[in-house]
């Protein structure tokens, strides 16, 4: 999968998915280094509303030695990255018939 986080080139990364349920969830698991360096538990949630739409959850867990070390980063890029792409995703449901 190719990944851009803001500011920064984008990046070819090797995940594994966890669970791909139609119409519930999907959810990969992301590496940086080594099992254990820096891991991110990555998952969309998908909710249907009572208006008969559906909200979609976003989560990303991390873990690994490195987190503290780039806490400040991930909180920064890829928090603003999310809310890029969620108004992404939310124009483009939006703008389908």
């Amino acid at each position: 999968m190719i990944i851009e986080w803001p500011d920064l080139r984008r990046g070819n990364y090797r995940l594994v998915v966890l669970a791909a349920k139609a119409q519930q969830e999907l959810r990969w698991l992301g590496r940086f280094g080594f099992p254990g360096l820096m891991d991110g538990d990555h998952r969309f949630l998908l909710e249907a509303n009572k208006t008969g739409g559906t909200k979609v959850v976003q989560v990303e867990n991390f873990s690994g030695a490195l987190v503290p070390c780039f806490a400040p980063w991930l909180r920064d890029n890829v928090l603003r990255g999310f809310a890029q792409m969620n108004q992404a995703l939310k124009v483009r449901a939006e703008s389908m018939p």
